[in-house]
């Protein structure tokens, strides 16, 4: 019987069980639903759109098939999980998705028992899902465990390390490959669909194993032919030798928007009791919604947007973006320096890259989801005389650090960071938040680490990568405009381990590393009405450490505070380190080093996470009130 109301069907839908409640016959327009739904909620929060219409049927027929969340159900990346929440327990607070207070962009643990695992960098489901499925099997459990992966997320060597290890271990687990970008195989059609389900099916399963047990009792050579045979077979009409070569049973492509084709298949695989198997699953990014079908990025990440026209709700720029920035100076170095080359992981349009691909097509390498090669990558390219820029997002470049120190590091290679998403990011929250690439490459013996505090010192830290030909360096940049500044007409190669005074004073000292300056010089102003002269640096260099400048300022201040955007063990702490081996702290100096708090800050916009982590004009003030021991004369009504 299908459904004759009118009342919409996901109204009816609070959980996966009153979905699995609904007929089959019924689904297509609770799709449309959850399309639309999606769709007016992306318009209002912005987040990520296209990936999410891609797989609003995958999504229904998995959770109309399986028993979720006993089942467990692991997102890749999380960027397609939104249809997912609306239909787990959370389609009243979709709205607040991404907002300070609000729904997670990701699938997150804390948030719901339908989340059994949080995922916001790629590539990581099919090694928690074997996780899961082998301490199912401990604790003789019977239920299913199935991770979807998208075919970018395919990129990455992580995922074959896991399905090597699925195969060889024969654990059950489903994998669903969403090929959202038709980069591995299209869909055949109608026959593709009916071999996809006799495959999938018990009798066919049985016959093959009943084959092999035969095939057992013949003498070697044949039980070879025979497995051969069956493979040759298989793979001319449906593909997947190399899952096959990995140790997982695979079914597919198959129609990923085609209801009658996903269910029976899903519930074959269901109802499979043993090994490993990969369901290839074929979808359109942006179904379903035309602007998104019609964008060259499928509208993957959007702001807020006019849902009949598309046009984004994007305010002028009062200044250019750090990336676009940094991808211009880049390309001024490269017009006279032919060895300048750039590499990218997935990110091209994200880091600006696209904006040099652009100019020198030879010379821009897009390496996929795939930090580690990326940086050893740029290690061979350095070794034979090139000047790579591995441009990568402060977050996906902690994937690779073992190739940072081993490969370059070590080697003393000359591979230039350029590092995006410094500090804290907005609406994605704590999960691409760049707050240790200051820790993790300063304690690196030979590496010059910078930060850079506007877009005209950008501009010059692109100027100094480029000069430097001994060792690995890299520079720190946030998201978001500039901060108006006038830009140089060429980048000037800077002083190595040397910082500035911006501002001159007497009694307190703030020394500035990276894009916090503007907030120092805000606090200077707000100390200068307490009768407090204060001096504030621009330290430019983390490492190697401006020691003449740090001594300047300790000897000739009362406090002296340090400010970054990142974690205990950096810049504030090579700072102490040499204070105390220098014998300056003997003699009475207030220091107090600002970082970000030892939590996850989740998502906000980037202004309330700063004041929430103390990293404002507000918390600066209040830190130096701390350090000599008084309270705030605003709060005594008295001049300090």
């Amino acid at each position: 019987m299908t459904n004759s109301s009118k009342t919409p069907l996901l109204d009816r839908v609070k959980t996966p069980r009153d979905l699995r409640k609904i007929d089959d016959a019924d689904l297509v327009q609770l799709a449309d639903e959850l399309r639309q739904e999606t769709i007016d909620t992306v318009s209002v929060t912005g987040g990520h759109l296209g990936a999410g219409l891609g797989v609003v049927e995958l999504t229904i027929a998995i959770h109309k098939v399986f028993d979720t969340p006993r089942d467990k159900l692991i997102w890749d990346v999380g960027h397609q999980a939104y249809p997912h929440k609306i239909l787990t327990g959370r389609r009243d607070r979709i709205r607040t998705l991404r907002q300070g207070g609000g729904l997670s962009g990701f699938t997150k643990r804390a948030e719901s028992e339908y989340d059994p695992f949080g995922a916001a960098h790629s590539s990581t489901s099919i090694s928690a899902g074997l996780g899961m499925a082998v301490a199912r099997d401990f604790s003789r459990k019977k239920h299913n465990v199935i991770s979807v992966i998208g075919d970018g997320a395919m990129s990455a060597g992580m995922a074959y390390e896991a399905m090597n290890n699925a195969g060889a271990m024969n654990s059950r687990l489903i994998v669903i490959l969403n090929d959202n970008d038709m980069s591995i195989a299209p869909p055949v059609g109608a026959m593709s669909n009916y071999l996809a389900r006799l495959i999938s099916g018990r009798p066919y399963r049985r016959l093959r194993n009943w084959a092999k047990q035969l095939a057992k009792k013949l003498p070697k050579t044949w039980e070879r032919r025979a497995a051969r045979a069956e493979e040759y077979t298989r793979t001319f009409w449906t593909g997947g030798t190399l899952f096959e070569e990995l140790g997982f049973y695979h079914v597919g492509p198959i129609d990923g928007h085609n209801l009658d084709h996903l269910l029976p298949v899903l519930r074959n695989v269901r109802d499979a009791k043993s090994g490993p198997i990969l369901v290839h699953v074929v979808t359109q990014k942006g179904k379903g919604y035309q602007p998104a079908e019609e964008s060259a990025d499928k509208y993957h990440g959007v702001a807020k947007f006019n849902v009949i026209t598309g046009a984004q709700d994007k305010p002028a720029p009062k200044a250019p973006s750090y990336t676009k920035v940094y991808a211009n100076a880049l390309i001024d170095q490269a017009k006279r320096d032919k060895k300048i080359v750039a590499i990218t992981a997935a990110m091209p349009s994200g880091t600006g890259l696209d904006m040099f691909g652009a100019a020198y097509p030879n010379r821009c390498f897009d390496v996929g989801i795939a930090e580690q090669h990326g940086v050893t990558f740029a290690a061979g390219l350095a070794a034979e005389g090139m000047r790579p820029f591995a441009t990568i997002y402060s977050t996906f470049l902690q994937r690779a650090y073992d190739q940072v120190v081993h490969d370059v590091a070590i080697q003393k290679l000359p591979v230039r960071f350029a590092i995006d998403r410094a500090g804290l990011v907005g609406a994605d929250g704590p999960t691409h938040a760049g707050a240790f690439d200051v820790t993790y490459l300063s304690t690196l013996p030979g590496f010059v680490v910078m930060a850079a505090a506007d877009e005209a010192e950008l501009v010059h830290m692109v100027a100094t990568a480029a000069a430097i030909d001994d060792g690995p360096s890299a520079f720190r940049f946030p998201r978001g405009e500039g901060v108006g500044i006038a830009l140089p007409k060429r980048g000037q190669p800077l002083k190595i381990g040397k910082g500035r005074v911006v501002r001159e004073g007497s009694a307190v000292a703030l020394l500035s590393l990276g894009a916090r300056l503007q907030e120092c010089l805000m606090a200077a102003d707000q100390l200068a009405g307490f009768g407090l002269s204060t001096t504030v640096a621009d330290a430019r260099f983390a490492k190697p450490l401006d020691e003449d400048l740090v001594r300047q300022l300790a000897q000739n201040h009362e406090v002296l505070i340090t400010i970054e955007e990142g974690s205990i063990g950096g810049f504030g702490s090579h700072v102490l380190h040499f204070l105390a081996r220098d014998g300056l702290l003997d003699a009475g100096l207030k220091v107090r080093p600002m970082v970000l708090p030892d939590i996850f800050i989740d998502q906000d916009k980037p202004a309330a996470m700063y004041a929430r982590a103390g990293l404002d004009a507000a918390g600066i003030v209040e830190t130096v009130f701390a350090a000599l021991g008084r309270v705030r004369a605003a709060e005594t009504g008295e001049r300090a």
